[in-house]
């Protein structure tokens, strides 16, 4: 996997490159977890050209994981509190897993939280997403509270917060 890798998303015109991965990502991790109704309205929630625009002007950083130029995946994280970093998104093709590749993003990104002077990293992630959630351990994390958080529509994210110090 020499080919792979994290590029800093710096136009409007990888927007819709992001949207397309998290469609296809999604499709295939959510579909036993969320409904197709909530992962529609997270979509436009989440990924919409206005919202990446809107975060990217709040500080969080979108990157893309490419492999040979081809874009396989992508990480969101930036500033959550005093001393502390958010992972907002990592998400990777299906194809790619199991190859290193998810905790090489995890690496990047604990890199770039200490760059920011951040002492530890948290993410949110969805309790029934076993598959993420055993990737988070082996790399690190563990956990640190539960949330349900609700998204509107009658939508709530029902998910598990791990942090690791750095």
């Amino acid at each position: 996997m020499d080919n792979i890798t994290i590029e800093k998303v710096v136009s409007a015109e990888d927007y819709p490159v992001i949207l397309q991965l998290a469609r296809e990502i999604w499709a295939i991790t959510y579909n036993d977890i969320l409904s197709p109704e909530q992962i529609d309205y997270m979509m436009d929630m989440m990924y919409a050209p206005e919202v990446i625009e809107k975060e990217r002007g709040e500080g969080i950083v979108f990157e893309l994981v490419k492999d040979a130029g081809k874009p396989v995946g992508f990480i969101s994280y930036g500033p959550y509190e005093p001393g502390k970093m958010k992972l907002h998104k990592l998400y990777l093709s299906q194809a790619y897993h199991g190859k290193g590749i998810g905790s090489r993003m995890l690496s990047h990104t604990k890199r770039a939280a200490v760059e920011q002077g951040a002492k530890q990293l948290l993410l949110n992630v969805n309790k029934n997403n076993s598959r993420a959630i055993k990737a988070y351990q082996r790399n690190g994390f563990t956990l640190v509270r539960e949330e349900k958080n609700p998204i509107g529509n009658g939508f709530f994210m029902d998910d598990y917060v791990y942090g690791v110090e750095l």
